[in-house]
C-alpha cells in the first residue's frame, strides 16, 4: 500500500552511504538488472566494471551481471529486421551486449556501426544484422544472444523479456488505442493503460532463475511505457521479483519523454509502476538531484521534455516505510543529459553495503 505520510519515507544521501563500515562478508553479488534503451546500457557499462572485481580485500562487488532487456521496438532497423525475418528486434539487447563488452574498441565499436545511405542497407547496423544472420544460423534468438555476447567478451548474460513476438497496445485518454512502440511514442495524448499483446506471454526460465538467485534486481532507467513496464508485465516476471528475497531498486529517470511521460513527476514515475505491478516493493529509490545546465533546459524544453524529482516534494509519499530514498548527483558530462555509468552504479553497490550492513543504519538525511 502507497504510504500517505511524508515521515515514512526515509530520504538518505549517498554520503550517508559510503561512510557506513563494510561487511565483514565479503562474497560477490548476483544482481538482475531490468529496463531497455540507453537508460539500462548506461548502468550496465559502470556495473561491468564490479564483475569479479574483489581484490581478497574489502569492499563489494558483483558475482554474476545479468540483464533482463525489453524486445518490445517496431522502429528502426530492429523494426524493419522485425518484419523482414520474424526475429524478435535486436536493438536494446545489441546495445547492452556492446556495453558490457570487455572489447570497448573494434569489436564493439563494429557492433555500434550503423550503415549510411538510402538502400536497403540504409540505417541498419552492424551488430543487428550480426544478431539476425547468427539467428538463422543457428536457429535460435536466445542462442544468437549469448553467442554473440561471447564473441565480444561480455561480462554478463543477456536475456530477451520474453521470446514471443509481442507488442505494445495503449489505451489513451481520448478512449483510442494506439498499437506499437513506435506510435505510442509518437502519440501526444496521455496513457490510460497499457498492454501487452497477447497478454500471455512466458518470460524465459533463465531469466526467472536469475531473479530468484539474485541479491539484487534494479528497474530501470528507461523509458517508463516502452523499456519498463514490456518487461514487467511479462508473465510471471513481477511476481519473481515479488517473492525474491533480493534487495530490490528503481532507478528514476531524469528527464520525462515526450509522448510518454509528458508533465509527469519522478512520483507519478513510481506511482505507475506500482499500479501495473503493485507486488513489487523497492527497498531503495535513487534519485538525482543535480540541476541539468541552463543551455540543456533550454534544448530539452524545445522538444518537451523537462527535469524530474529536482522540486518534486510530494515524491515521498508514493513510499512505504520500508522504502529508503537516494538523491545524489547522476548527471554525466556532455550535451546530452545521461545518468554518468559510474555515479550510477557507485550509487548502486552502496545501497546493496548499506542493506547487507544493517537494515536501518544511521544515515546522512537530505
Amino acid at each position: 500500500m502507497i504510504s500517505t505520510t511524508v515521515e515514512k519515507a526515509r530520504i538518505i544521501s549517498l554520503e550517508g552511504i559510503e561512510k557506513l563500515p563494510v561487511a565483514e562478508t565479503n562474497h560477490g553479488l548476483k544482481l538482475v538488472a531490468i529496463g531497455g534503451g540507453t537508460g539500462l546500457s548506461t548502468l550496465l557499462a559502470g556495473l561491468k566494471q564490479l564483475v569479479g572485481a574483489s581484490d581478497g580485500g574489502e569492499g563489494i562487488w558483483l558475482e554474476t551481471l545479468s540483464a533482463i532487456v525489453t524486445v518490445s521496438d517496431d522502429g528502426g532497423s530492429s523494426g524493419r529486421l522485425r518484419d523482414e525475418l520474424q526475429m524478435l528486434p535486436p536493438g536494446d539487447i545489441r546495445n547492452c551486449m556492446v556495453a558490457l563488452s570487455e572489447d570497448s574498441t573494434l569489436l564493439s565499436r563494429l557492433f555500434r556501426y550503423r550503415f549510411r545511405g538510402s538502400g536497403e542497407l540504409g540505417g541498419h547496423s552492424f551488430g543487428n544484422l550480426f544478431l539476425a544472420a547468427l539467428t538463422e544460423v543457428t536457429g535460435d534468438f536466445v542462442e544468437a544472444v549469448r553467442l554473440s555476447s561471447e564473441v565480444l567478451a561480455s561480462k554478463g548474460r543477456i536475456y530477451p523479456a520474453t521470446i514471443n513476438d509481442v507488442r505494445l497496445v495503449a489505451e489513451l485518454e481520448d478512449g483510442s488505442e494506439v498499437h506499437g512502440e513506435t506510435q505510442i511514442s509518437a502519440s501526444r495524448l496521455p496513457i490510460r493503460h497499457l498492454r501487452l499483446e497477447p497478454a500471455q506471454c512466458l518470460p524465459l526460465p533463465e531469466a526467472l532463475t536469475a531473479i530468484r538467485a539474485a541479491d539484487v534486481v534494479t528497474v530501470g532507467p528507461g523509458s517508463l511505457y516502452t523499456s519498463i513496464l514490456p518487461n514487467l508485465l511479462v508473465t510471471r516476471v513481477a511476481d519473481a521479483i515479488g517473492q525474491t528475497r533480493a534487495i530490490k531498486i528503481f532507478i528514476c529517470n531524469l528527464m520525462t519523454q515526450p509522448g510518454e511521460t509528458d508533465g509527469y513527476t519522478a512520483r507519478q514515475h513510481l506511482e505507475t509502476v506500482k499500479k501495473y505491478v503493485p507486488e513489487i516493493a523497492f527497498d531503495y529509490v535513487i534519485l538525482n538531484n543535480h540541476p541539468i545546465s541552463d543551455e540543456q533546459a533550454t534544448l530539452y524544453a524545445a522538444d518537451g521534455a523537462f527535469q524530474i524529482g529536482m522540486h518534486d516534494h510530494m515524491f515521498e509519499k508514493a513510499f512505504s516505510a520500508e522504502t529508503e530514498v537516494v538523491r545524489t548527483d547522476l548527471l554525466d558530462e556532455g550535451e546530452k543529459v545521461r545518468h554518468n555509468p559510474d555515479k550510477l552504479a557507485r550509487v548502486v553497490l552502496a545501497c546493496c553495503e548499506q542493506a547487507r550492513t544493517t537494515s536501518r543504519p544511521t544515515v546522512t538525511r537530505s
